[in-house]
């Protein structure tokens, strides 16, 4: 019975994790890049408690889903989304970040920068225009070349990873960090589309049901714990008269 009371707790705990990331997932719905968080503990838990004979523990299991989110126009010059797969490569102290958010801004020095401040990493290094240079004449085309007054001033660094994507871990800010030393390879098929922006790819309804079930299992399990504490408390009298 301790056997399984342990199970059973190891089920709720796993649960209380997916909620997490499902209440994550719905706080990032209108975060631009943001990719949505995956767990599919409590669909294989509902198809386990669906079998007759089931023993063992579940396992969690969580990834994130890079599956294309929509584009929205803003008309904003800076605002650039890539459609296909890739990702904007950022320079931070502690190395390259990966990232589908692109809205980007010039710092003071006229070096193109995301939302923090970091720079954005173009094919020949950080991607620099004129202290005076004048945003809504700024010019990306598909392939990720940066233009003002029809001067390229660099050439947007777009890689992917591939199969590897598996190896991203999320960083903050709807940007990730490679590891186990995957490298990622240029960007073969991407298409920039400026004056755009990728919304994120959580889809509200489809996580609310999620939550549901969640909930309901969650519930589930409880009970079970409840009644299996409420038996053992009923042999521990017999057996004390």
């Amino acid at each position: 019975m301790s056997e399984m009371i342990k199970q059973v707790g190891s089920s709720i705990e796993a649960l209380r994790k997916e909620f997490e990331t499902i209440t994550h997932n719905l706080a990032n719905v209108n975060t631009a890049g943001y990719k949505r968080r995956t767990n599919s503990f409590s669909r294989i838990l509902q198809q386990h408690l669906g079998e007759k004979e089931s023993g063992g523990e579940i396992q969690l299991e969580g990834s994130f889903d890079f599956n294309q989110g929509a584009l929205t126009q803003t008309h904003r010059s800076l605002d650039m989304a890539i459609y296909g797969k890739g990702f904007f490569v950022i320079e931070t102290p502690d190395g390259p970040v990966y990232t589908r958010n692109g809205s980007f801004q010039l710092n003071q020095n006229g070096q193109l920068v995301d939302g923090l401040g970091r720079l954005v990493a173009g094919e020949a290094g950080p991607i620099g225009l004129p202290a005076d240079t004048e945003v809504s004449q700024i010019t990306i085309s598909k392939d990720g070349a940066v233009s003002f007054d029809g001067a390229e001033a660099g050439r947007l660094r777009i890689v992917d990873f591939g199969e590897d994507e598996k190896e991203l871990v999320p960083c903050g800010h709807s940007s990730f960090r490679a590891r186990n030393d995957a490298e990622p390879e240029p960007a073969q098929n991407a298409v920039i589309k400026q004056g755009y922006q990728e919304a994120s790819n959580v889809q509200m309804i489809e996580e609310l049901v999620d939550m549901i079930m969640v909930s309901r299992l969650y519930e589930a399990n409880m009970k079970m714990i409840t009644g299996t504490t409420e038996a053992t408390r009923s042999l521990m009298s017999v057996a004390m008269g």
